[in-house]
């Protein structure tokens, strides 16, 4: 199963940044520009959390919001580079055959 997996990952004929998944919905990177977009969006939500303030001084609902547009904003994006560059999106249970 392994090896038809990587056959499957290095046949891209059209260099996909991102391939569908074997299984369920969306993509996985199989091109150093897709893990490098992978790789960016998780440092951004990584420093997105660490910037939250820990004091009680501040407004914590206004905080809670940023984040969260933040953080959704940072999804839409990858979602849409990974639509753009990445094959089309459907549902698979499995090899193709």
């Amino acid at each position: 199963m392994l090896k038809k997996y990587f056959k499957y990952i290095k046949d891209n004929p059209h260099n996909y940044w991102f391939k569908a998944k074997l299984y369920g919905y969306g993509w996985t990177p199989v091109k150093w520009r897709g893990w490098l977009v992978l790789s960016i969006f998780l440092l951004f939500i990584l420093w997105n959390a660490s910037t939250l303030p820990i004091s009680e001084s501040v407004n914590e609902d206004a905080v809670l919001v940023w984040f969260l547009v933040k953080t959704f904003s940072a999804v839409l994006i990858l979602v849409w580079i990974c639509y753009l560059k990445g094959e089309k999106p459907r549902w698979r249970w499995g090899l193709p055959k």
